[in-house]
C-alpha cells in the first residue's frame, strides 16, 4: 500500500498518469473512429478516410498576471494546470516589457501545455462530459469563436470545473484558453466534427 501511495504521489508531482493498458483505446477516440468519421464523409462526400477532417492537438493556456507580485501563484498554476491535463505545462515568459503593468521581458507569466495522442483525445472527453456541464448556468458555448481555418478556442473561467484540481488547495481560481486545432480546414467541417463529439454548442 505504502509503494503504491507512493508512486501515484510521484505522478502527481511529475504531472504524469499512470500507463493504461496496451489495448486502451480513449471512448472519445472510439467514437470519432466509428461514428464520426462516417457521418463526416457522408456529410461532406469525403471518399477517402484519410481526408476526413480530424483533431490535431488540444492547447491550453493559463495567464497569471500575479506572479508578477507572487511567484508562488505561477508554481500552483503549473501543478494545477499538470493536474488537470495530466502532463507538466511549460511556463510562458513575456516577449516584450511593458512599464505599465510592470512587465519585463522574460518575466514568467503563465502556463502552457499542448496534448496530443491519446492524452489529448481524454482530456477532451473530461471537458465535454464533466468540466463544461460543471459550470453555473451553463448553456452551451459559443459557435462563433473558430477562427476561419477550423480551429474553435473555449475560454474556461473558473479552472475549479475540472474535478482533478483540489478546491481546498486552491487559493485562488483562474481561467484559462483552450484551444482545439483541426485539420477541417474550415470551420463548417470543424463545427459539423465537434458537435458529432459531443460539444455542447449554444443554440
Amino acid at each position: 500500500m505504502a509503494k503504491k501511495k507512493a508512486e501515484t504521489q510521484k505522478l502527481v508531482a511529475t504531472g504524469e498518469t499512470a500507463k493504461p493498458p496496451a489495448d486502451y483505446v480513449p471512448r472519445l477516440k472510439r467514437q470519432y473512429r466509428d461514428d464520426v468519421v462516417p457521418k463526416l464523409q457522408r456529410e461532406f462526400g469525403i471518399g477517402n478516410r484519410m481526408a476526413v477532417p480530424r483533431i490535431e492537438k488540444i492547447s491550453l493556456n493559463m495567464g497569471v498576471g500575479e506572479a508578477i507580485q507572487n511567484i508562488k501563484v505561477l508554481d500552483d498554476a503549473v501543478e494545477e494546470m499538470a493536474a488537470l491535463a495530466g502532463q507538466r505545462p511549460t511556463v510562458t515568459r513575456a516577449h516584450k516589457s511593458i512599464a505599465a503593468f510592470k512587465v519585463r521581458e522574460g518575466m514568467p507569466i503563465g502556463a502552457r501545455v499542448t496534448l496530443r495522442g491519446d492524452r489529448m483525445w481524454e482530456f477532451l472527453d473530461r471537458l465535454i462530459s464533466v468540466a463544461l456541464p460543471r459550470v453555473r448556468d451553463f448553456r452551451g458555448v459559443s459557435s462563433k469563436s473558430f477562427d476561419g481555418r477550423g480551429n474553435y478556442t473555449v475560454g474556461v473561467r473558473d479552472h475549479l470545473i475540472f474535478p482533478e484540481v483540489d478546491y481546498n488547495k486552491v487559493e485562488k481560481s483562474k481561467g484559462m484558453n483552450i484551444t482545439i486545432v483541426t485539420t477541417a480546414g474550415n470551420d463548417e467541417r470543424a463545427q459539423f466534427l465537434l458537435r458529432e463529439l459531443g460539444m455542447p454548442f449554444a443554440r
